[in-house]
């Protein structure tokens, strides 16, 4: 299973909410519900929600390309 964002999505920046609480630190992806983590660290937890970003667009690609069955087209959205 690859992690991988598509290309179109290379170098998308998204915004964390990050913050210590005690011994833990904890953060959140704004952009994207349910991209949250928690860890010993603050560059762990960097880490930690990059890679839960990258399996949430993943996950979130695939649920779409499924729903839609096989007769759809992608079309790009700026905001």
């Amino acid at each position: 299973m690859s992690t991988s964002v598509p290309a179109s999505m290379a170098g998308a920046e998204y915004t964390a909410v990050i913050k210590q609480e005690g011994a833990w630190w904890i953060g959140w992806i704004e952009e994207v519900p349910g991209v949250n983590c928690q860890e010993r660290t603050r560059d762990e937890l960097i880490e930690s929600l990059r890679l839960t970003l990258q399996e949430a667009l993943r996950m979130n690609r695939q649920d779409a390309r499924a729903a839609a069955g096989s007769d759809f087209v992608e079309v790009k959205i700026a905001v």
